[in-house]
């Protein structure tokens, strides 16, 4: 039996949480699993740590496999950026990139991550010409769910991916960004260049990619890449 060490970002977790147990089941290895946000991902690999498997957007993993860190990627999901509000609370319009810009700047205030999905909306918010007349209201959060701040009611509009919006309690999903400002992310997973268990590394990436893990990664608000 092998222990395969797991350095994840949340975007694919709950997924990841769902078909892991059948995987150590059916393959008699053990997932020893790393939740840390990508920020502080990239600098912990950058410094020296060591792991099997990395869990990022692709677009992180294209910079690691650039530094030598990372062999390998094979792609796993792909996921775009929801919004929430906290459960109870009126939703606003967000049907198309112009009613979008116009929830946010009714908002009180507004949330996100320091991830891939929080890059994209302050780029966003810099090209619709609003990122300035927003900027006091707007938090970043490193380490817990953008959902979590809205439902404690401290941010009044949240946005993160879809998959990391819809396990937390006590918000209610408004739904995907309208697609004329919608981003997809990938998410995949990096065999790391000196990782200790690379065979059962491979065999846990394919038990991800394979198609019965499809529906789970649906379930989970994401689509098979």
């Amino acid at each position: 039996m092998a222990e395969i060490k797991v350095m994840a970002s949340a975007a694919f977790r709950e997924a990841y949480l769902e078909l892991l147990p059948e995987f150590e089941r059916a393959r008699g290895h053990k997932a020893i699993n790393t939740w840390v946000p990508s920020v502080q991902m990239m600098h912990r690999l950058k410094g020296g740590e060591l792991t099997d498997i990395v869990i990022l957007s692709a677009a992180a993993l294209d910079e690691l496999m650039g530094a030598g860190i990372v062999a390998e990627r094979f792609d796993l999901a792909k996921s775009g950026v929801g919004a929430a509000v906290r459960a109870g609370a009126p939703k606003p319009d967000i049907t198309s990139g112009d009613a979008l810009k116009r929830a946010v700047l009714a908002a009180k205030s507004v949330v996100y991550s320091t991830g891939p999905s929080g890059i994209y909306l302050s780029g966003l918010f810099q090209r619709m010409g609003i990122a300035a007349e927003i900027k006091s209201k707007v938090r970043q959060v490193q380490g817990e769910p953008a959902g979590a701040v809205v439902a404690r009611g401290e941010a009044e509009l949240g946005f993160q991916q879809m998959s990391e919006l819809l396990p937390v309690a006590g918000i209610d999903l408004i739904g995907p960004l309208p697609p004329d400002v919608q981003q997809i992310t990938v998410f995949s997973a990096g065999l790391h260049a000196r990782a200790n268990e690379r065979a059962a590394a491979r065999v846990l990436i394919g038990f991800l990619k394979a198609p019965a893990a499809a529906p789970v990664i649906r379930k989970n608000g994401m689509e098979p890449a």
